[in-house]
């Protein structure tokens, strides 16, 4: 049954309430029937916010009901005297104080799940006091079936322990405790002594329909809906591929187990908007958590009281340390101009209370507050927003009035407005700071809590899951977690666009992992060249990048994951530094902060020529300053990086700018690789290096280096381009392009090119383009180790070593040298027919022609290879290798060492000519065989189809006669 009730309250369309006989609790029908007013669910047509969306990539969001229409919302009420005063407020319409009582239940329960909220895993003396605590966010009793709770060990990422949680329901309160036999209140589900391992491990929540995880499986983050990846300081080890599939982009929590002076534990405390932390604290299983407020630094807001839907004072501000004067300013989100401002003193830390003026307030339909230092008459009615930065800052979306785009990225960059959705009666209602986030400037951590007289006004839980549903499904799993000396770099800059509007400036982050990462704890600070002060500092804490690494910070119209004001980033003489710190960097005391910094650029402009030179010494020393030059490129420009060294103004190039894609770097010509290298078996004296590519290649940003034996090294950056043949000769001879130095038992040539176009010793900041290894010593291939390498082995009766090329790849052989003229490679010109039985005398024996090569070189020592065997076809039978076919030479000195070899006895031919004739006879036998059966098989197919076709399709001997006596017979 369905009843439809109107709804109507202030400032809002009239909407309908309807009423539902269904009942479904996070995406699940329970199974256990209640009484009929405990199932009843309504759906609210009102145009309030749809639960929490975000354009956040960090939103981690379960709607536990379905839509119904465009603006309508399912709720789920669970206590029938809620519902019955819900029914006779609906039926009357609705009063306003009313409808807020019923809007913050609604809420409450409208991103109901259930998440792990509390862990201990480590106790004083014997581990007794274990557990894991999980928590429904409607707070209410909830059925378990379906769900599993997963202990994984970080040595080896297996689980160790699988606990089904079917048949189970949370309390009354929402809690549920799987743990240790003697806690106390005694859990649901008991747990031997020393059961939750101590770290580096994992816990994790799968979801209903989905086949968990069993006991001595991989870890996985199939059906995953929530998990805690922790590590602790008593045990060795890291827990990183278990953050990297469960908890990705995040790091492990590290439990502090001298926190406290008895035991602790891992807490959920609820942050901003949709983001969770963990934090240490005194253990309260089956309890709130304790969560206390971080401290700070800085003065912030924390509690504004409701006139209606507007500020009707007084305001609380809690200032930490005494400052001069401040103002409190008002601003109107309509028109973007100061409404009112009110000046204060703040004597000693503490609540300080500011009453605000209201009369000027009264028709704001959305406003914004901030707090400034300075004077409250800086800031005259009807004056513009103004760009300085503001101590701490609320914006309010109106019903009708959204504020600008200018405004909340000025005055709370990054975050989202607080919007109500309902009328507020005066005085009944305030906004309250209730995340325990260390950052200011963000309304996503503030509650509507309602208080009445000589009441306090306590925090609630949040009403969003902590865990991404997009990733909870995906089936993939990484392939390995970055390496701990990755972090965040600054990949790219773009300062000055074309225009004056400048609304194309961006600054962007890349994690060198390559995939998707948080950003917690990461800060952006901007630096003005004039006076060394941050003009701008930006927390990412609760930010991710996307899957490729990629994070942009810029103007409105590129699309940023953090908007920023056009215009914001200065031209220079400036600075961008990023860093890691759990608090404002600023903060550190002096003007540029390096405690904590993890990459820097300081850049000028065109015509500026002043060196920024404390920037430079604080940040990057001994370099000098970046030019973002706008001649460079036709259009706009940007200080890209192409290098991987942070701190490194070498890592930039300008190029053209690729917001949150590669950037545009340098490079390498095509196909140009090393084609020859001649005076091998010498003593160096005939050595020169042949190199092979596209006619007239510009072989600037090239270098090729010559690697002795021992490991020394010589460098010889090229020059000019490749003839007109496409040959460039590097020897020390008149005739050649290039000179090379006198190298001694030549041991490696590299080919690389520098990505930043400039000269180098093929170090960080290049790409290696080819790469040919003679040395058996293994200290110079570990050299090597993480690049793609040839091994060729000289032969003294050659004195060069040749690329050919053969079905789409190349082999090196040894050869004659042919500076500047094709190489010779085998041909079929001077070949020698071989048919012979061969018996290897060692049993590891690779029986294919690259094996086959070296067992013929190692009695020829004629330079014989793979390529070499082409014509030969091989068959390998009873550890005897029968070989039949030409083998290829490529001169005619060549082909008479194969002609030699062939005839003498090195070869380990099998011990007699008849059993070389029999086994080859068998084979051919076995071939003959095997043809003969096949045709037989395709015979007796043909017999039975053709049996069953014809019985399928009978003759029909009556038809054929009553033709026969219809038609007339003609002569």
């Amino acid at each position: 049954m369905v009843t439809t009730l109107p709804v109507q309250s202030e400032g809002s369309a009239r909407g309908h309430l309807m009423l539902l006989t269904q009942h479904a609790v996070f995406h699940r029908r329970v199974s256990d029937r209640k009484t009929q007013s405990d199932q009843w669910r309504a759906v609210l047509g009102h145009p309030f916010q749809r639960g929490v969306t975000t354009e956040r990539p960090t939103a981690r969001v379960y709607e536990t009901g379905e839509r119904r229409g465009n603006n309508g919302l399912l709720i789920h009420f669970t206590n029938s005297s809620i519902l019955r005063a819900f029914e006779k407020t609906a039926v009357m319409h609705l009063s306003v104080t009313g409808a807020l009582c019923v809007l913050c239940v609604c809420m409450r329960a409208l991103q109901a799940c259930l998440m792990i909220s509390e862990v201990n895993s480590d106790n004083p003396s014997l581990d007794t006091r274990e557990f894991v605590e999980l928590y429904y966010l409607g707070g209410s009793s909830v059925s378990l079936d379906g769900y599993t709770l997963v202990f994984y060990n970080g040595n080896g990422n297996k689980a160790y322990r699988v606990v089904d949680l079917s048949g189970h329901h949370t309390d009354q309160h929402g809690f549920f405790l799987v743990g240790s036999a003697e806690l106390q209140p005694r859990p649901a589900v008991p747990l031997p002594p020393n059961s939750v391992q101590n770290g580096p491990d994992a816990i994790a929540l799968y979801g209903p329909s989905w086949t968990p995880v069993v006991e001595g499986g991989n870890v996985s983050s199939v059906g995953l809906l929530d998990a805690i990846v922790y590590t602790s300081g008593k045990t060795l080890g890291k827990a990183d591929v278990l953050a990297w599939v469960l908890t990705p982009g995040s790091s492990p929590y590290l439990e502090d187990d001298q926190a406290l002076e008895d035991d602790e534990s891992i807490q959920r405390c609820w942050l901003s908007d949709n983001l969770y932390t963990f934090q240490t604290g005194h253990p309260t299983p089956g309890q709130a958590n304790e969560c206390p407020p971080p401290s700070f630094a800085s003065l912030r807001i924390e509690r504004i009281q409701l006139g209606g839907e507007r500020p009707s004072g007084p305001l609380e501000l809690n200032v930490v340390k005494e400052r001069g004067p401040l103002a409190v300013i008002v601003y109107d989100t309509r028109t973007d101009t100061v409404s009112t401002s009110v000046g204060l003193q703040a004597s000693e830390d503490g609540i300080t209370t500011v009453n605000m003026d209201t009369t000027s307030l009264s028709k704001l339909d959305g406003w914004a507050l901030a707090v400034y230092e300075g004077q409250a008459t800086d800031f005259p009615k009807d004056s513009p927003l103004s760009q300085l930065q503001p101590l701490d800052a609320f914006v309010y979306s109106g019903r009708t009035n959204k504020p600008s785009a200018n405004l909340t990225e000025t005055l709370i960059p990054g975050r989202k407005p607080f919007k109500l959705s309902s009328g507020i009666s005066e005085g009944d209602a305030y906004i309250r700071r209730c995340g325990v986030a260390r950052w200011t400037r963000d309304p996503g951590m503030f509650q509507l809590v309602l208080q009445k007289s000589g009441e306090s006004s306590p925090c609630t839980w949040y009403n969003t899951c902590p865990y991404d549903s997009a990733n909870a499904s995906k089936a993939e799993e990484p392939f390995e977690p970055p390496s701990h000396n990755d972090d965040f770099l600054i990949s790219e800059v773009n300062t000055d666009s074309p225009g004056s509007a400048e609304d194309e400036e961006f600054v962007e982050l890349w994690h060198p992992s390559g995939h998707r990462m948080s950003l917690n704890s990461i800060w952006l600070l901007l630096f003005n060249g004039n006076n060394g002060k941050v003009y701008r500092e930006i927390e990412l804490y609760g930010y991710y990048t996307d899957n490729h690494g990629y994070f942009l910070i810029g103007s409105d119209k590129l699309n940023p994951q953090f908007p920023i004001p056009a215009n914001t980033i200065q031209n220079g003489p400036d600075a961008i530094a990023i860093y890691r710190s759990s608090s404002p960097p600023s903060s550190e005391g002096s003007n540029i902060p390096t405690k904590g910094l993890l990459d820097a650029i300081v850049y000028r402009a065109r015509g500026s020529d002043r060196d920024s030179a404390d920037l430079i010494q604080a940040l990057t020393p001994g370099q000098l300053p970046l030019l973002e030059d706008p001649g460079a490129l036709t259009g706009d420009e940007s200080l890209s990086r192409c290098g991987p060294d942070r701190l490194n103004h070498n890592s930039f190039v300008v190029a053209s700018p690729t917001p949150m894609k590669t950037n545009d770097c340098p490079h390498p010509p095509e196909q140009l690789v090393i084609n020859e290298v001649g005076g091998v078996s010498g003593a160096g004296r005939g050595l020169f290096v042949e190199l092979l590519g596209p006619p007239l290649t510009p072989l600037h940003g090239l270098v090729l280096v010559l690697y002795g034996s021992s490991g020394e090294r010589h460098v010889v950056p090229l020059k000019d381009s490749l003839g007109e043949h496409g040959y460039y000769l590097l020897k020390n001879d008149s005739v050649a392009n290039q000179r090379l130095p006198a190298v001694a038992n030549l041991g490696a040539v590299l080919l690389c090119f520098d990505l930043l176009g400039e000269v180098s010793v093929c170090g960080r900041n290049s790409q290696v383009q080819d790469l040919l290894v003679f040395s058996e010593d293994q200290s110079l291939r570990h050299l090597f180790h993480s690049v793609t390498q040839q091994h060729v082995r000289p032969v003294p009766s050659f004195d060069s070593i040749s690329r050919c090329a053969t079905k789409g790849s190349s082999v090196w052989i040894s050869s004659d040298s042919t500076p500047h003229i094709p190489n010779y490679c085998p041909t079929s010109a001077y070949s020698n027919p071989i048919d012979m039985c061969l018996k290897p005398e060692y049993t590891h024996f690779n029986c294919n022609m690259d094996g086959f090569a070296a067992l013929f070189e190692k009695s020829c020592h004629c330079g014989i290879s793979s390529l070499h065997l082409k014509g030969v076809n091989l068959t390998c039978l009873s550890e005897k290798l029968y070989v039949e076919g030409s083998v290829l030479a490529l001169s005619e000195q060549q082909r008479e060492h194969v002609a030699q070899t062939l005839r003498s006895e090195h070869l380990p031919s099998c011990s007699t000519a008849q059993e070389r004739l029999y086994n080859k006879g068998s084979s051919l036998g076995l071939q003959v065989g095997l043809v003969l059966a096949v045709v037989l098989l395709f015979a007796m197919g043909g017999a039975i189809f053709f049996y069953l076709y014809k019985k399928k399709h009978p003759q029909d001997y009556y038809s054929m006669e009553l033709n026969e006596q219809e038609s007339p017979i003609e002569l």
